[in-house]
């Protein structure tokens, strides 16, 4: 039995406008926080190039045909926003100690130190937001927006 026939339809017709109503406010949000956090790293940062640089961050050092492979994004996309966190300073590209021909690119000095602390201010907040869940409910909620983000 599937999970649909166990459900009126119109309560799993409101179940999902609400979720997606909630989602539209999380997202919406998301991408005001990110550009706020953006800025704290560089002023001329935008979300987009903030995102790459917290996946580079993640990630270490690693060829930029790789991230397109990671993310999904088109060639084009990625060399544009590695070429724009070059200019900032926050990544440079350096050789491949198994590969000369290739290049790696990585976190400068000061784009780890930037993001490492904008990173640890985040973590603070998202603590303090949390503080008053109780651990089953973060537990339940990680699980849960897991399982959507493996779905998408």
């Amino acid at each position: 039995m599937n999970s649909t026939s166990t459900h009126p339809t119109g309560d799993r017709e409101s179940a999902t406008h609400a979720l997606e109503r909630e989602l539209s406010v999380l997202f919406g949000r998301a991408r005001s926080v990110s550009l706020s956090l953006a800025a704290r790293v560089h002023p001329e940062l935008d979300a987009a190039c903030y995102a790459l640089l917290l996946h580079l961050g993640d990630i270490g050092p690693v060829r930029a045909a790789d991230v397109v492979e990671r993310t999904g994004l088109d060639k084009s996309t990625i060399s544009r926003q590695i070429a724009r966190l070059e200019e900032l300073d926050l990544v440079e590209r350096v050789p491949d100690p198994h590969d000369g021909r290739a290049r790696l690119v990585q976190l400068t000095d000061v784009g780890t130190q930037r993001l490492d602390t904008v990173r640890t201010d985040r973590r603070a907040r998202l603590h303090s937001i949390l503080d008053s869940w109780p651990t089953e409910e973060i537990t339940t909620f990680s699980t849960l927006l897991g399982k959507l983000n493996n779905d998408l």
